[in-house]
């Protein structure tokens, strides 16, 4: 039995190893400034790319205070503060005090913005539609499922435990 357990921990050192290499492939695609530029241009708007993905994150995770915006940009507070500040001069994003500490600032999407992001969805599923055409429809869904599980595990509060997820209390 330890040499079955033995070769199923080499077999899933292995998979991880190449899980984290299509990681690293998947996320240089989504990170390089081009693919912001054309999901703009498929879009038809006209917006800063370094704005782009504040933008959408504000529309999906909103409100969100500037300092776990710029954490999950991986960018500086300062800058990111700046950025949104340029958001709400655009009218793209409100600032509004938190809900639970009244001196955090935390941006929301305003309805110029969510107009905007409406347009980034459609050209998304249109780029998104021409990859996966080819797939079949259990794969995707399968794809879709264990992502949203993966996504769910690994996203976990950064302050517990590896695995520790929202569903879990973390």
């Amino acid at each position: 039995m330890s040499s079955r357990k033995s070769v199923q921990n080499t077999h899933i050192s292995e998979k991880l190893r190449e899980l984290h290499g299509a990681l690293i492939e998947i996320v240089s695609v989504m990170n390089r400034p081009q693919r912001d530029e054309q999901m703009v241009r498929e879009a038809g708007i006209s917006l800063d790319r370094a704005l782009f993905p504040l933008l959408v994150t504000v529309e999906r995770l909103g409100p969100i205070g500037v300092v776990e915006l710029a954490d999950r940009a991986g960018r500086d507070y300062t800058t990111v503060s700046r950025q949104v500040a340029k958001l709400e001069s655009l009218g793209l994003v409100e600032r509004h005090g938190g809900a639970a500490d009244r001196r955090v600032r935390e941006a929301v999407i305003s309805p110029k913005g969510k107009a905007m992001t409406d347009r980034i969805d459609v050209a998304r599923e249109r780029i998104g539609r021409a990859i996966f055409e080819r797939w079949d429809e259990h794969d995707f869904n399968e794809l879709v499922r264990l992502m949203r599980k993966f996504a769910e595990d690994i996203g976990g509060d950064t302050g517990g435990g590896v695995g520790e997820s929202k569903r879990q209390g973390g």
